[in-house]
């Protein structure tokens, strides 16, 4: 198998109702693009084919300034927000991972940082990278960029991405994605893992 599925921060803080982020306009634009129903529908056409999954989620540790406050993304997470082992960090329900899938934490805004992600892909003889989750011009634009820098054929699920808003999301997806990446639906995604 070649193909990866990476689902990214798919965490109630991240897109839940009732998450960190609801009052930002992030649950919103999650139920608007029906991001929850859409990443299961990629994620169970992923285990059907026997597709590796990976799942990664942002997380922040009990200790001030390990998060770093170099950027704003990194200080607007803290302190408050996907602390590790709470509720807000946990993946929604709905997408809650099954044995053998991996499930990786950082605390930098894409997936390859801090984690083993690159040296496992590798191992598995993984070319090509089907990228999904939260937020879309946040972890999954960057995820997709160093993904892409890493060498993988990188494919971003439109509509089983979210962001803070459709203007956001339509910035990563109309604009600065678009020559780093294949661009396709849930349902082309779905069906491509059954080819």
């Amino acid at each position: 198998m070649t193909t990866a599925l990476l689902i990214i921060d798919m965490q109630n803080d991240t897109v839940h109702a009732d998450g960190a982020y609801a009052s930002f306009g992030a649950a919103a634009h999650a139920a608007s693009q029906n991001v929850i129903a859409n990443v299961g529908t990629v994620l169970g056409a992923a285990r059907g084919a026997g597709v590796p999954v990976f799942h990664t989620r942002i997380v922040v540790h009990p200790v001030a300034g390990l998060g770093g406050a170099n950027a704003p993304i990194f200080r607007m997470l803290a302190p408050d927000t996907f602390k590790l082992g709470s509720w807000g960090a946990a993946i929604v329900d709905e997408l809650t991972p099954v044995d053998g899938e991996v499930v990786l934490d950082r605390i930098r805004m894409n997936a390859f940082g801090g984690t083993s992600l690159d040296i496992m892909l590798r191992n598995l003889g993984v070319t090509k990278l089907v990228v999904a989750g939260a937020w879309t011009n946040m972890a999954v634009e960057h995820t997709v960029r160093e993904a892409a820098d890493h060498g993988y054929e990188v494919t971003i699920v439109s509509d089983a991405t979210s962001s803070l808003s459709d203007e956001w999301q339509q910035a990563a997806l109309g604009y600065a994605l678009t020559n780093i990446a294949t661009i396709a639906n849930t349902a082309e995604t779905a069906a491509s893992f059954q080819s």
